[in-house]
């Protein structure tokens, strides 16, 4: 969870412009770094109307949910945070209250029942008429829901959302390249919450992150549901991720490149080559495992095997030994058997990832799997346990191997861990903590050298 505040960039010609100040926002964040970088672009569009942030959402003029509904438990701290929402409202009926995001697409007539006070709901692909919706509201204080998906006919994309490019600059920054899925996992509600698969036109892509590198920015990660299927729906001009990964890297300014998530089944060799030949994307592959049993496989729709998913991991590595891997996995899906789970537990143990994000099911509406025989909470629970001493147990003694090498780390700033030290990412996706001067390193690729392996990344010393 996290809220975002931001702040229109001093080289902005737009943002010179002395400017009316109506009030102050706050934007509240679950979930994905692609609703992470929705509550960007609506933070944008609401200091376009003449808001700047605000410190508390007591204080705010305009208070913004941008939801999750991947799990349950996003969606429960939503509605808490709205039931807060209310009494901040009792005290100052002026304040506008919106929902967006995926549990909003969803379940929007459910919000409003449950909390008259809010003032309005709008879907993931109404982001760029936040403006409009704000504006209505102030004038007529009469609620507003917008929920409307993208069409999409054949092949032909329509209608993709029209996106703010005057961004702060910043080291780091996100830029979706697709939206929507077309995979239909039994287990996943994404589709539903955020339309089919649809890919952004290259050229707006190329422009957008020229504009990020001329502000400052070094590092881009590319977002998709399935992003190496980029470009597949398009009716011409289709470009394969690989080419994207090419083209972006030929932008100036941008020295590291990222990319989550890829799908296993449109894995493809040409991909691989670009990970071991081009020096701007990194070194790192966060590829979703889910289940290490093919019974399972089959029952969560995942469209590969594990001896597939196999051959994608050891092709990577016998191309560039040291990648980071990480990955996803669910524990407790649906009719999940003892010997479905020690399946996982087996591939997790021969496949050796650098880190895993790991999740018990979770059941969502209208989703096939929801429908299907339930795996009790208390052995979804211990196998939860297991599954992260297994993976906790690889992932500290893969960082302890590392003790003694060199990595390349973009510097952040100063550590969140450890105020007197600073931090950043190797290339293979590893969190390092060094001493150094946070005015002379923070922003500059520096090398380091480990002197410590934990859990959470290295410890290391400049060179």
């Amino acid at each position: 969870m996290s809220n975002v505040v931001l702040v229109k960039s001093g080289s902005n010609p737009r943002a010179s412009r002395e400017k009316t100040v109506r009030g102050t926002y706050f934007v509240q964040t679950w979930g994905c770094q692609m609703n992470e970088e929705d509550s960007e672009q609506m933070a944008l569009y609401l200091q376009d109307l003449g808001f700047k942030p605000a410190v508390h959402p007591a204080e705010a003029h305009i208070v913004l949910l941008n939801t999750c509904s991947v799990r349950r438990k996003p969606e429960d701290k939503a509605f808490s945070f709205l039931g807060e929402l209310r009494e901040f409202k009792r005290a100052r009926p002026e304040m506008v209250i919106g929902v967006a995001g995926c549990m909003a697409q969803i379940r929007a007539d459910e919000i409003k029942r449950r909390n008259p006070h809010v003032d309005f709901v709008i879907g993931t692909a109404q982001v760029s008429n936040l403006p409009v919706i704000v504006e209505e509201i102030l004038q007529t204080r009469r609620f507003q829901k917008r929920l409307a998906l993208p069409e999409r006919k054949g092949a032909v994309v329509t209608d993709l959302p029209q996106r703010n490019l005057e961004r702060k600059g910043k080291l780091k920054a996100f830029v979706p390249i697709q939206y929507g899925c077309d995979k239909f996992c039994t287990f996943c509600i994404v589709p539903s919450t955020r339309g089919r698969e649809r890919s952004r036109p290259t050229e707006h892509l190329v422009q957008e992150v020229r504009r990020l590198a001329e502000l400052g920015t070094k590092e881009v990660t590319l977002l998709g549901q399935t992003v190496n299927s980029y470009g597949k729906n398009m009716a011409e001009g289709r470009v394969p991720f690989s080419q994207l990964l090419r083209l972006l890297c030929g932008v100036p300014g941008i020295e590291r490149i990222r990319y989550t998530s890829p799908y296993p089944r449109d894995f493809k060799t040409d991909l691989i080559e670009v990970i071991r030949d081009v020096p701007e994307v990194m070194e790192h592959c966060h590829m979703p495992l889910q289940a290490g049993h093919d019974e399972l496989l089959k029952r969560m729709k995942r469209l590969y095997t594990v001896e597939s998913f196999t051959t994608i991991v050891e092709e990577m590595r016998a191309a560039v030994p040291w990648i980071g891997l990480t990955t996803d996995v669910i524990v407790g899906f649906p009719g999940e058997t003892d010997d479905e789970f020690q399946g996982t537990l087996d591939v997790i143990e021969r496949l050796q990832f650098d880190g895993a994000y790991t999740f018990r099911y979770s059941p969502r509406p209208s989703t096939p799997a929801a429908g299907m025989r339930q795996v009790p909470e208390h052995v979804s629970a211990a196998r939860l346990k297991k599954l992260m001493e297994v993976q906790n147990a690889i992932t500290v003694e893969k960082n302890m191997a590392l003790v003694g090498q060199e990595f390349e780390v973009l510097v952040e700033g100063r550590s969140t861990r450890q105020p007197t030290m600073l931090q950043g990412y190797t290339r293979c996706f590893r969190m390092a903590h060094f001493p150094g001067d946070p005015e002379r390193y923070t922003g500059q690729i520096v090398r380091i050298r480990a002197e410590q392996g934990h859990r959470w990344g290295l410890s290391g010393t400049l060179l």
